[in-house]
């Protein structure tokens, strides 16, 4: 691991965390504010394998202090040693390297934490929650669920333009605008998900949107829902 990242990379450092180096070979607008890097891996796929929704930490320079975000691989070629990432742009360092990324440009990177397992039974319809942030790993989560239909429900962003890899007649993207500090997304879901659940006989559900929403989306399914652990999963993606 490069110098200078601080605590969070001598935690990462002590919990056995993998550090490559990614190398720009070059990058693309998919719409104004939504942008793909291309990138060589540093030998990273060769050395970890690749799960769906895969992530891995990115070390950028925050004024002269190290911070990290956590990104999912997109399209993932072990055998050629490549991957994209997919940057929803705002204001903020890390969009501010993607904006600028050209080929040669160097990145560190750490792999810790990332995981995935495929739900047993397979879902019968899958239920998600997400965001232009965490379009990446949606996209990556219909593909290994495939073809299990799936209800999503996205917040913000435009639809139109957007990289989304779904199919019209198995999955219904609902899209809504993000109002409230996302209580519109909460109180969405809350009217529409009990309904949606009757008859569904192994459902599973994916939430990841920023921290807050999540975790009461998240216990909103758990506890008033009752769905079991083993059948949600969720993780914020972003603070607001």
């Amino acid at each position: 691991m490069g110098q200078g990242h601080g605590w969070e990379g001598a935690v990462l450092k002590l919990l056995r965390a993998k550090d490559f180096v990614f190398t720009v070979t070059g990058a693309e607008d998919v719409t104004e504010h939504y942008r793909r890097v291309h990138l060589a891996d540093g030998g990273m796929l060769a050395a970890t394998g690749v799960h769906p929704t895969m992530w891995v930490r990115l070390w950028f320079d925050n004024a002269g202090k190290p911070h990290q975000r956590a990104y999912t691989l997109v399209d993932p070629d072990p055998a050629a040693g490549t991957f994209s990432l997919e940057f929803a742009l705002h204001e903020g360092c890390a969009s501010d390297w993607a904006r600028t990324a050209k080929p040669g440009d160097t990145i560190e990177a750490t792999i810790h934490g990332t995981g995935f397992e495929q739900p047993d039974p397979a879902p019968s319809h899958v239920f998600a929650v997400a965001d232009p942030a965490s379009l990446p790993a949606l996209n990556s989560l219909l593909t290994a669920l495939d073809p299990s239909p799936a209800t999503v429900w996205f917040e913000g962003g435009e639809h139109d333009g957007l990289p989304f890899r779904t199919t019209p007649s198995r999955h219904d993207i609902r899209t809504l605008p993000r109002r409230d500090a996302g209580a519109h997304l909460v109180a969405e879901v809350k009217e529409a998900l009990p309904d949606l659940l009757k008859g569904t006989s192994d459902p599973y559900v994916w939430i990841a949107c920023d921290t807050a929403t999540t975790r009461a989306l998240t216990s909103y399914v758990r506890k008033e829902l009752g769905l079991p652990k083993q059948r949600v999963n969720s993780l914020g993606y972003w603070r607001a």
